[in-house]
């Protein structure tokens, strides 16, 4: 086994998951496994590392037992940004600052843990390093709910939502059912131009559940007379109906249905709208034209940071790209991201491999067409076929005075 010199520093950036805790015990284990000096992590990624902020991991994650809580802690550690570097031409000063801090650190090998934005930035990190003569490697290990990322099958963080959609989905269902009276429920899942997490819903669908009536995606043109018109039908039929809707659907024109409500005024550093509303828009709207009782469920943070419910699959996985994210870039490997690939759904096998991160940064995965169904109101078999492999099994949380034990760091500069 190739030991490594130098020493290393890890950052975790956009969106968290209630794995992306995992892939950072990952990247830590194995570089110290294999002998690294120092471990650091950056606090608030990029953008912290821009202030100099940073920890030596081996002062906070002492033990095994450390690395168990860890794996098993949701959210980001070590903190978040969603931050954009610019493009080298425009603004070199920016990169000479974050490799001369860098080059104090006495930096080797670099790990980011991230989606498409982040992917983004190990491109144009890695980018800067060849023009720069630097010798640090950089890697990216992927990690999103909304499993985007172009070339892996899936991405870490992806399952452990889907079990959570799909399990709230199913006991909102039920929870419907309780009294005799006609009402319509409106959840809203995740997902601004990919329906990744929405099509979870379908997983509810099983003998015990008649899953959800309609599932919208944001592939598909959202078309509000059609909708009003099957919701109509369906009512009278039975008296509880439950619909997933994306947050990002967008009607025929472009615009988002959230978007007529009461506007959104919040954009991120990547040109990203705050996308929330749509179910409420769709209830109080059928409320008013139907005349019943509605619901707008909004399942917002809680499907990325719910670890008491993670999959045993996922969290395995997610530790395994940033081991292999490691063992990589010590091999000599740069610019490059951690995919997987799925060998066998039955029984299920899936392997790591490497990928150039510039066919992935930006590069936004959707749901194929032909596993949406032709009204573009549900998703077919194939769809959850493939989740279902990877929802299976728990990881049970470490209990303490009944409640989950969490890993938690403070940032005592902020104090």
């Amino acid at each position: 086994m190739r030991e490594i010199k130098g020493n290393v520093i890890v950052g975790q950036s956009g969106g968290p998951t209630a794995v992306i805790n995992s892939s950072l015990a990952g990247v830590y284990k194995t570089a110290k496994d294999r002998g690294a000096k120092k471990i650091y992590g950056m606090l608030h990624g990029i953008q912290g590392l821009l202030q100099e902020r940073y920890v030596d991991l081996a002062d906070h994650i002492t033990n095994d037992l450390d690395i168990e809580l860890l794996k098993r802690t949701p959210s980001s550690y070590l903190g978040s940004c969603r931050f954009k570097l610019p493009e080298i031409s425009e603004n070199r000063e920016i990169y000479d600052k974050i490799f001369a801090i860098l080059d104090k650190m006495e930096i080797e090998y670099f790990f980011y843990i991230g989606g498409n934005d982040s992917m983004d930035t190990i491109k144009k990190l890695s980018d800067y390093s060849i023009l720069n003569g630097s010798k640090i490697r950089f890697m990216g290990v992927p990690k999103t709910i909304d499993n985007d990322l172009a070339a892996t099958d899936h991405t870490p963080g992806y399952g452990s939502a889907a079990k959570y959609i799909g399990a709230i989905t199913k006991e909102v269902i039920r929870d419907g059912l309780v009294y005799d009276q006609q009402n319509v429920t409106i959840l809203e899942i995740m997902g601004r131009n990919a329906g990744w997490l929405t099509g979870a819903a379908a997983l509810a669908k099983c003998e015990d559940c008649e899953g959800p009536d309609m599932i919208f995606l944001p592939e598909i043109p959202f078309d509000i007379d059609r909708f009003m018109q099957k919701i109509a039908e369906i009512h009278k039929k039975k008296s509880s109906v439950v619909v997933a809707v994306s947050e990002g659907v967008k009607l025929a024109d472009g615009r988002y249905v959230c978007e007529l409500t009461d506007g959104i005024d919040f954009v991120d550093a990547f040109g990203h709208k705050q996308l929330t509303g749509t179910a409420r828009f769709l209830a109080e709207k059928i409320n008013r034209e139907v005349g019943c009782k509605t619901r707008a469920i909004e399942f917002n943070s809680l499907q990325r940071c719910a670890s008491h419910i993670v999959s045993r699959v996922d969290i395995t996985e997610a530790f395994q790209v940033g081991g292999a994210a490691v063992k990589a870039a010590f091999e000599g490997e740069t610019g490059k991201m951690i995919i997987l690939k799925r060998i066998s759904d039955d029984p299920y096998i899936c392997v790591t491999d490497i990928y150039d991160v510039h066919k992935v940064a930006n590069i936004e995965k959707k749901v194929p067409r032909e596993w949406i169904n032709e009204e573009g109101d549900y998703v077919m078999p194939e769809f959850v076929s493939y989740i279902r492999p990877l929802i299976q099994a728990e990881l049970t949380p470490i209990m303490t005075d009944g409640l989950p034990r969490h890993l938690y760091y403070t940032d005592k500069s902020k104090k």
